[in-house]
């Protein structure tokens, strides 16, 4: 017997939104004591510095970076009518405007959604996604990917994933200090050579298990949110489970920039055990779990 709890779409999005923004500023403030604690008050205004910088890059290029590492053609309403009905229809469910929409060629049925805002978006699927994949179960797909713009997600995760870049860089260039005596006397550091290879060490995995933690809520509230704009969750649900058959049938490494893989709707490439505890995506079973669970 099912002993699933039915949890409204409204309340699952106000609570995923809280989760994610208390990691955000776990993480930013992760980023500003390492800079604070390798380098003292005066190399603060350093690092923040560089958070800002990188922040700003991400949002402006992330989108063609990551079309142009997926191989991804942009498709015209000619090319592939019935998609670009789809889409339309979904994106006025959303209040969204047309993304555009780019075919990646690859087999492996899945699918991502990029862009700085909801007019600079871009939808990308796999040609085994357009395929293989029943159309109501395409049509779940597709609103996971317009939730991911509705929330901004792209730039959440940019964010995100910049900051902890930012501070593994300052560990790297730390370590490179320390391994060929440029790191200067233990006095530049508050917290001394020991405490300075301790945070060297720790702040990486830390950043790195925040990050993760907020991609995954990412892709929770994503699957809420296209709940709402279909109107049902089972779509989504059905292709979640789809796409996880599809995931193991026809592995994409590589043919997938690992440093792109996160923005699948699930992971393109392959991995168990371990692997599955530090992954950028939630266990597809707890999603789909989640789900079945809704009341729309």
């Amino acid at each position: 017997m099912s002993t699933t709890t039915t949890t409204s779409v409204t309340a699952t999005r106000i609570s995923t939104h809280l989760r994610t923004y208390v990691l955000l500023a776990g993480l930013t403030g992760l980023f500003i004591a390492f800079g604070g604690a390798i380098g003292g008050a005066a190399m603060l205004p350093l690092f923040v510095g560089l958070a800002v910088v990188f922040n700003l890059a991400m949002f402006w290029f992330s989108a063609p970076l990551a079309l142009r590492m997926s191989r991804a053609q942009e498709l015209t309403e000619d090319e592939d009518p019935e998609l670009f009905a789809m889409v339309a229809s979904l994106a006025r469910r959303a209040e969204l405007p047309m993304p555009r929409l780019y075919s990646i060629p690859q087999m492996q049925p899945n699918a991502f959604a990029t862009g700085r805002s909801p007019k600079h978006s871009a939808v990308a699927v796999t040609q085994g996604l357009r395929q293989l994949m029943p159309a109501y179960q395409l049509e779940g797909v597709i609103a996971h990917e317009l939730a991911h713009i509705k929330n901004r997600d792209i730039l959440v995760s940019s964010v995100a994933a910049m900051i902890a870049g930012a501070i593994s860089a300052v560990a790297n260039v730390l370590q490179f200090s320390l391994l060929f005596g440029g790191g200067g006397d233990e006095e530049d550091s508050p917290l001394g050579m020991v405490g300075a290879i301790a945070m060297m060490i720790l702040a990486p995995i830390a950043a790195m298990l925040v990050q993760l933690g907020i991609s995954r809520q990412r892709e929770y509230l994503a699957d809420a949110t296209a709940a709402r704009i279909m109107g049902t969750p089972d779509p989504l649900a059905d292709a979640l489970l789809s796409l996880e058959r599809g995931t193991e049938q026809i592995p994409l490494e590589g043919h997938v920039n690992p440093s792109s893989a996160p923005l699948y709707i699930v992971n393109p490439l392959s991995g168990g055990g371990v692997a599955r505890l530090f992954s950028t995506h939630p266990p597809i079973e707890e999603r789909v779990r989640r789900l079945r669970g809704m009341r729309v």
